[in-house]
């Protein structure tokens, strides 16, 4: 199976888990029961599953108004769009590696 198929796959499983998390932690808070941790939420999202939890928050209204959570989603969400953004666009990548290579010239002397 090509990598790309399965990085698909990875982001898809990901995406529809995080979801998934989403709506149970809103079903739990609603119950009053055992809660999802907010770490592990923004874990799943940190490693690609920002699209469904950014999804599961729109749809559920869950952990809308909820500081720092939310602002810390935004994060990962802009860092994914800057990932994306950098495989596709070459010019936006080459001027990222041309920014990173002056910042570290600066730090090391």
């Amino acid at each position: 199976m090509p990598p790309i198929v399965l990085a698909l796959i990875y982001l898809l499983t990901l995406n529809f888990m995080t979801f998934g998390l989403f709506w149970w932690d809103k079903r739990c808070a609603i119950e009053r029961r055992w809660r999802v941790p907010e770490s592990t939420l923004l874990t799943l999202c940190l490693v690609g599953g920002s699209l469904g939890a950014k999804t599961g928050q729109g749809i559920f209204r869950h952990k809308t108004r909820k500081e720092p959570f939310r602002t810390s989603l935004n994060a990962v969400v802009v860092l994914h769009i800057g990932f994306l953004a950098a495989l596709v666009l070459p010019d936006f990548r080459a001027s990222v590696i041309a920014l990173v290579d002056q910042v570290a010239g600066y730090l090391v002397g």
